[in-house]
C-alpha cells in the first residue's frame, strides 16, 4: 500500500480513509455535495463521523499520469504545513479509486469571486483583494524559500487559491508540483509542460524550462486578475486585448489607475496600494524570468519597495538566460 513520505507527515492522526467512510461522508458522492469538477476529477463536500467538514477530491486515474499526480500531491502536501496552504486531512486508495481529503474552506475560490456570473453576488472589495494577494504570496514564498527541498507549484491560478471563512487565502492543488532538488538560482529543470493556458511563463510554455520564477509569473497574472477583474485570456475583449498580460503592457502607458482597475470597484481603492500592486504584477510578469522578483520580495504588498521594483522594470529585457 502506498504511503506518503515521512518527511513531514499529515496534519491529522487519521491520515487514511476507507472508501466506504468517504462514501458515507459525501452522501454517496451526491450531486448535492458537488463543489466543483475539472480535468482532474470532482470535489465533494463531506462531513466525517466526528462532525468535521472536509472537501473530498475524487481523482480521475486514467493511466500513469493520473497516478503520478495523486502520489505527487500526497507526497508534497504531506511535507508542508503553513497558514496559507490548504491542509490535507488524509487520503484513500481503494482498487482504482484515488481520493484526497482536505479541510473544507467555505468561501470557494478566488476565481469564483472574480469571475462568476452569479446574480446578486457582492463584489470583492479592495481590502479583501489585498488580503488574498498577500496571503497567497506568503504561501508561495514558503514553498519556494522555506521548504527543503524547495517546491515549485507549477499551476498557480485563481481557481487554485481557496478562501476560508475569514477570506484568508490558501494555495491548493499540488498535483503538478515539483520538488526543486539541488535547484539554485542559476539552474533549472526541464520537464513536460503542464499547467493552465494564460498563466504559464513564456520560457516554460516554450521549452519546459522550470524554475521558481515560473510560479512568480503565474502569481503576477493572479495579481492582474485582482487588479482588473479580467480573466487571463478573454476572447470577448477587442482584438489584440484578449491576453491580460499583453493588454497590461499597453495600458501601463496610460498611467491612469482607473483604466487599469476593476470597474466593479467603482474607484473604491487606496491609490497607493493599487499603484504598488500594479508595480508588483508588472515585475512578476516580466518576459525575462531572471528579472522577476522572488516571492519573498512580493509578500508584503502594503510596504513592498517601489525602488526595487521600478529599478527591475527599467532594466532592459535583452539579458540572455
Amino acid at each position: 500500500m502506498y504511503s506518503p513520505s515521512e518527511a513531514g507527515g499529515l496534519n491529522n492522526s487519521k491520515s487514511w480513509f476507507t472508501y466506504d467512510e468517504l462514501l458515507q461522508a459525501t452522501n454517496g458522492f451526491s450531486k448535492q455535495n458537488l463543489l466543483g469538477e475539472g480535468g482532474f476529477g470532482c470535489v465533494y463536500k463531506g462531513v466525517l463521523v466526528d462532525g468535521r467538514e472536509v472537501a473530498v477530491k475524487q481523482l480521475k486515474i486514467g493511466g500513469s499520469q493520473g497516478e503520478r499526480e495523486f502520489r505527487a500531491e500526497v507526497d508534497i502536501i504531506s511535507r508542508v504545513h503553513h497558514r496559507y496552504l490548504v491542509s490535507l486531512v488524509g487520503y484513500c486508495i481503494s482498487d482504482h479509486q484515488r481520493l484526497l481529503v482536505y479541510d473544507y474552506l467555505p468561501n470557494d475560490t478566488l476565481h469564483f469571486h472574480l469571475h462568476s456570473k452569479t446574480q446578486g453576488r457582492p463584489v470583492m472589495d479592495w481590502a479583501t483583494r489585498i488580503k488574498v494577494a498577500a496571503g497567497a504570496a506568503r504561501g508561495l514564498a514558503y514553498l519556494h524559500e522555506d521548504c527543503h527541498p524547495r517546491i515549485i507549484h507549477r499551476d498557480i491560478k485563481s481557481s487554485n487559491i481557496l478562501l476560508d471563512d475569514n477570506f484568508d487565502a490558501r494555495v491548493a492543488d499540488f498535483g503538478l508540483a515539483k520538488l526543486a532538488l539541488e535547484l539554485d538560482s542559476n539552474t533549472h529543470v526541464s520537464t513536460r509542460v503542464m499547467g493552465t493556458f494564460g498563466y504559464m511563463a513564456p520560457e516554460y510554455a516554450q521549452s519546459g524550462k522550470l524554475t521558481e520564477k515560473s510560479d512568480v509569473y503565474s502569481f503576477g497574472v493572479v495579481l492582474l486578475e485582482l487588479i482588473t477583474g479580467r480573466k487571463p485570456v478573454d476572447p470577448s475583449q477587442p482584438l489584440g486585448d484578449e491576453s491580460l498580460v499583453e493588454w497590461l503592457t499597453e495600458a501601463l502607458d496610460n498611467e491612469d489607475l482607473d483604466v487599469l482597475s476593476d470597474p466593479r470597484l467603482e474607484k473604491n481603492y487606496v491609490p497607493g496600494e493599487m499603484f504598488r500592486m500594479i508595480e508588483a504584477a508588472a515585475a512578476c510578469v516580466r518576459h525575462s524570468g531572471i528579472k522577476r522578483p522572488r516571492m519573498s520580495q512580493v509578500t508584503n504588498l502594503g510596504t513592498i519597495s517601489n525602488t526595487i521594483l521600478v529599478r527591475m522594470m527599467m532594466q532592459s529585457d535583452d539579458h540572455v538566460e
